[in-house]
Protein backbone atom coordinates (compact mmCIF):
# COMPACT_ATOMS: atom_id res chain seq x y z
CA UNK A 1 0.00 0.00 0.00
CA UNK A 2 1.00 3.48 -0.48
CA UNK A 3 0.79 6.63 1.50
CA UNK A 4 -1.28 9.29 -0.30
CA UNK A 5 -1.45 11.88 1.92
CA UNK A 6 -0.14 12.84 5.43
CA UNK A 7 -2.87 15.59 6.87
CA UNK A 8 -2.36 17.81 9.99
CA UNK A 9 -5.38 16.56 12.36
CA UNK A 10 -8.17 19.79 13.23
CA UNK A 11 -8.46 18.23 16.59
CA UNK A 12 -5.30 17.00 18.48
CA UNK A 13 -3.01 20.08 17.47
CA UNK A 14 0.86 18.18 16.86
CA UNK A 15 -0.56 14.64 15.34
CA UNK A 16 -0.84 13.93 11.82
CA UNK A 17 -3.09 11.52 10.02
CA UNK A 18 -1.59 9.11 7.60
CA UNK A 19 -3.70 8.06 4.45
CA UNK A 20 -2.74 4.67 2.71
CA UNK A 21 -4.36 4.26 -1.27
CA UNK A 22 -6.76 7.08 -0.19
CA UNK A 23 -7.89 6.05 3.00
CA UNK A 24 -7.14 6.84 6.87
CA UNK A 25 -4.85 4.21 8.65
CA UNK A 26 -3.32 5.91 11.74
CA UNK A 27 -1.98 9.04 13.06
CA UNK A 28 1.32 9.92 14.50
CA UNK A 29 2.93 12.95 16.41
CA UNK A 30 5.53 15.09 13.79
CA UNK A 31 8.61 12.87 16.60
CA UNK A 32 6.98 10.01 14.88
CA UNK A 33 6.87 10.99 11.03
CA UNK A 34 10.19 11.99 11.40
CA UNK A 35 11.76 8.60 13.33
CA UNK A 36 9.39 5.92 10.37
CA UNK A 37 10.79 8.76 7.82
CA UNK A 38 7.47 8.46 6.45
CA UNK A 39 6.59 10.63 3.19
CA UNK A 40 3.66 10.62 0.57
CA UNK A 41 4.33 8.23 -2.31
CA UNK A 42 6.17 5.26 0.55
CA UNK A 43 5.41 2.26 -0.34
CA UNK A 44 4.51 -0.20 2.33
CA UNK A 45 3.71 -3.56 3.14
CA UNK A 46 1.24 -5.24 5.94
CA UNK A 47 4.22 -5.85 8.43
CA UNK A 48 5.25 -2.00 8.04
CA UNK A 49 1.92 -1.37 8.46
CA UNK A 50 0.56 -3.26 11.98
CA UNK A 51 4.41 -1.89 12.75
CA UNK A 52 3.38 1.56 12.40
CA UNK A 53 -0.60 0.97 13.66
CA UNK A 54 1.27 -0.07 16.94
CA UNK A 55 3.64 2.96 17.09
CA UNK A 56 0.42 5.20 16.80
CA UNK A 57 -0.82 3.76 19.40
CA UNK A 58 2.21 3.95 21.64
CA UNK A 59 3.06 7.42 20.35
CA UNK A 60 -0.48 8.87 21.26
CA UNK A 61 -0.72 7.51 24.62
CA UNK A 62 3.63 9.02 25.29
CA UNK A 63 1.26 12.64 24.39
CA UNK A 64 -1.15 12.08 27.00
CA UNK A 65 1.24 11.47 29.34
CA UNK A 66 3.14 14.02 28.66
CA UNK A 67 -0.14 16.44 28.82
CA UNK A 68 -0.48 14.64 32.17
CA UNK A 69 3.30 15.77 33.18
CA UNK A 70 2.96 19.71 31.47
CA UNK A 71 -0.21 20.15 33.62
CA UNK A 72 1.96 20.03 37.52
CA UNK A 73 5.38 17.74 38.19
CA UNK A 74 4.33 14.50 38.86
CA UNK A 75 6.39 11.67 40.94
CA UNK A 76 7.43 9.01 39.10
CA UNK A 77 4.90 6.45 40.98
CA UNK A 78 2.26 9.10 39.77
CA UNK A 79 2.82 8.42 36.38
CA UNK A 80 3.38 4.73 36.83
CA UNK A 81 -0.41 4.68 37.87
CA UNK A 82 -1.55 6.94 35.07
CA UNK A 83 0.24 4.32 32.74
CA UNK A 84 -1.05 1.14 34.59
CA UNK A 85 -4.63 3.05 34.18
CA UNK A 86 -3.85 3.43 30.73
CA UNK A 87 -3.87 -0.31 30.52
CA UNK A 88 -0.08 0.13 28.91
CA UNK A 89 2.62 -3.04 29.17
CA UNK A 90 4.99 -2.65 31.48
CA UNK A 91 7.52 -2.73 28.72
CA UNK A 92 5.76 -0.26 27.09
CA UNK A 93 5.76 2.39 30.07
CA UNK A 94 9.41 1.44 30.98
CA UNK A 95 10.36 3.44 27.25
CA UNK A 96 7.63 5.74 28.45
CA UNK A 97 9.32 6.86 31.90
CA UNK A 98 13.11 6.28 30.11
CA UNK A 99 11.84 8.70 27.48
CA UNK A 100 10.77 11.15 29.96
CA UNK A 101 14.06 11.19 32.73
CA UNK A 102 16.15 11.81 29.64
CA UNK A 103 13.75 14.99 28.78
CA UNK A 104 13.62 15.81 32.45
CA UNK A 105 10.18 15.02 33.51
CA UNK A 106 10.88 12.29 35.46
CA UNK A 107 13.09 12.83 39.06
CA UNK A 108 11.69 12.54 42.19
CA UNK A 109 14.75 14.77 44.04
CA UNK A 110 13.45 17.86 41.61
CA UNK A 111 9.33 16.81 42.23
CA UNK A 112 9.88 16.74 46.12
CA UNK A 113 12.10 19.92 46.54
CA UNK A 114 9.25 21.59 43.82
CA UNK A 115 6.59 20.19 46.57
CA UNK A 116 8.01 21.41 49.07
CA UNK A 117 8.40 24.88 47.29
CA UNK A 118 5.09 25.37 46.57
CA UNK A 119 3.37 24.74 49.03
CA UNK A 120 5.41 26.81 51.09
CA UNK A 121 4.15 29.76 49.04
CA UNK A 122 0.40 28.00 48.67
CA UNK A 123 -0.48 26.53 51.89
CA UNK A 124 1.77 26.86 55.42
CA UNK A 125 2.21 23.22 56.80
CA UNK A 126 4.94 21.89 58.64
CA UNK A 127 7.81 19.66 57.29
CA UNK A 128 6.05 16.53 58.94
CA UNK A 129 3.18 17.54 56.56
CA UNK A 130 5.10 18.21 53.81
CA UNK A 131 6.99 14.21 54.69
CA UNK A 132 3.35 12.78 54.56
CA UNK A 133 2.47 14.23 51.71
CA UNK A 134 5.52 13.27 49.50
CA UNK A 135 5.45 9.35 50.98
CA UNK A 136 1.93 9.34 49.85
CA UNK A 137 3.02 10.03 46.32
CA UNK A 138 5.70 7.20 46.93
CA UNK A 139 8.86 9.64 46.90
CA UNK A 140 11.97 8.13 48.43
CA UNK A 141 13.29 9.04 52.02
CA UNK A 142 16.17 10.05 50.38
CA UNK A 143 14.72 12.41 48.21
CA UNK A 144 12.37 13.98 50.87
CA UNK A 145 15.06 14.45 53.38
CA UNK A 146 17.02 16.44 50.77
CA UNK A 147 14.38 19.06 49.88
CA UNK A 148 13.20 19.23 53.50
CA UNK A 149 17.02 20.02 54.04
CA UNK A 150 17.50 22.27 51.79
CA UNK A 151 14.01 24.47 52.54
CA UNK A 152 14.73 27.00 55.42
CA UNK A 153 11.36 27.95 56.77
CA UNK A 154 10.99 29.01 60.02
CA UNK A 155 8.32 26.25 61.12
CA UNK A 156 7.74 28.29 64.27
CA UNK A 157 6.48 31.24 62.44
CA UNK A 158 4.79 29.81 59.95
CA UNK A 159 2.70 28.45 62.92
CA UNK A 160 2.68 31.67 64.27
CA UNK A 161 1.16 32.94 61.01
CA UNK A 162 -1.37 29.92 59.99
CA UNK A 163 -2.73 30.37 64.17
CA UNK A 164 -3.05 33.82 63.12
CA UNK A 165 -4.77 32.82 59.76
CA UNK A 166 -7.06 30.05 61.07
CA UNK A 167 -8.17 31.72 64.22
CA UNK A 168 -11.55 33.43 63.29
CA UNK A 169 -12.61 30.25 61.46
CA UNK A 170 -11.60 28.31 65.31
CA UNK A 171 -12.12 30.85 68.14
CA UNK A 172 -11.84 27.48 69.99
CA UNK A 173 -8.51 26.77 70.91
CA UNK A 174 -9.83 23.10 71.05
CA UNK A 175 -10.45 23.01 67.69
CA UNK A 176 -7.24 24.97 66.49
CA UNK A 177 -5.21 22.69 68.68
CA UNK A 178 -6.78 19.83 66.72
CA UNK A 179 -6.48 21.45 62.91
CA UNK A 180 -2.83 22.72 63.65
CA UNK A 181 -2.25 18.93 64.95
CA UNK A 182 -3.61 17.90 61.06
CA UNK A 183 -1.10 19.98 59.43
CA UNK A 184 1.28 18.20 61.46
CA UNK A 185 2.54 20.07 63.85
CA UNK A 186 3.55 18.80 67.33
CA UNK A 187 1.23 19.26 70.35
CA UNK A 188 4.44 20.76 72.15
CA UNK A 189 4.90 23.50 69.19
CA UNK A 190 1.02 24.11 69.07
CA UNK A 191 0.88 24.69 72.59
CA UNK A 192 3.73 27.26 72.73
CA UNK A 193 2.60 29.34 69.61
CA UNK A 194 -1.22 29.80 71.50
CA UNK A 195 0.69 30.65 74.64
CA UNK A 196 2.46 33.32 72.59
CA UNK A 197 -0.53 34.79 70.88
CA UNK A 198 -2.17 34.75 74.01
CA UNK A 199 0.51 37.68 75.72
Amino acid sequence: MKITGIKAQVRRAGRFAVFLDGKYSFSLSEAGLLEYKLYVGLELDAPEIKKLKQASSDDKLFGLVLHYVAMRPRSEWEIRSYLQRKQAFPALADIILNKLSKNGFVDDSKFAQSWVESRRLLRPSSKRKLQQELRAKRVSDEAISQALAADETDERETLRQLITKKRPRYPDDVKLMQYLARQGFSYDDIKAALQEEAY
